[in-house]
């Protein structure tokens, strides 16, 4: 079982799993052409594509779109990211997805207003990749100049390829990963889905 396997040889498993997604290597070789520093392919579209694979889905099957997530926290201006997000639809025109360009540098600026919650300024793609609200979430792809994939994935991939969703409230709210898991167990009845940390009361002091 791929799950028990060591850290490196899921990895391997992981690229011969994604490479079934015909749209997914698009994706990789095109946002590699765009020079973005410290691009990921990131997020459902990875996860996903291995959920389809291990429950004999077409690879491309509920995927909703691909994220691309990059950092450049030299020019924080919605301006400068809008810039790079049209660049991207041209090198993707006539792909059969939508993708989702971000520059994880400027998430703080607008998170809270969109899901409630302060978000700290993310250092880098990584620290971003780490705040998904499942660690299932937390994986991200890219092909380095020579070809060689790269994985990040700070949670290891067992959870992944075991088709276990487990919280990971370090950011986003409850709300979103419950929407999420609902939304995901609709495609993907065979998921385990573990609920949210219940946070202990304090206890009382001794009565006067």
């Amino acid at each position: 079982m791929i799950s028990c396997l060591p850290l490196g040889e899921q990895s391997a498993a992981l690229q011969t799993v994604l490479s079934r997604n015909d749209v997914l290597l698009e994706v990789l070789s095109g946002t590699a052409t765009m020079g973005l520093p410290g691009w990921y392919l990131t997020a459902g579209c990875l996860f996903q594509t291995v959920w389809n694979v291990v429950t004999d889905q077409p690879p491309t099957s509920g995927i909703k779109d691909y994220d691309v997530f990059y950092f450049d926290d030299s020019d924080l201006s919605w301006e400068a990211e809008d810039a790079v997000i049209r660049a991207g639809q041209e090198t993707f025109r006539g792909l059969p997805a939508q993708v989702e360009i971000r520059n994880e540098a400027r998430v703080h600026l607008w998170y809270e207003q969109r899901f409630g919650v302060a978000c700290d300024p993310h250092t880098s793609t990584e620290s971003a990749i780490d705040c998904f609200a499942a660690t299932t979430c937390c994986v991200g792809v890219r092909l380095e100049p020579d070809g060689r994939w790269r994985v990040y994935a700070p949670h290891g991939l067992a959870d992944v390829f075991h088709l276990v969703v487990r919280p990971n409230p370090v950011l986003a709210p409850q709300e979103v990963y419950e929407a999420k898991t609902a939304r995901w167990r609709q495609q993907w009845p065979e998921l385990t889905v573990l609920d949210w940390p219940t946070v202990a009361a304090p206890p009382s002091g001794p009565s006067s």
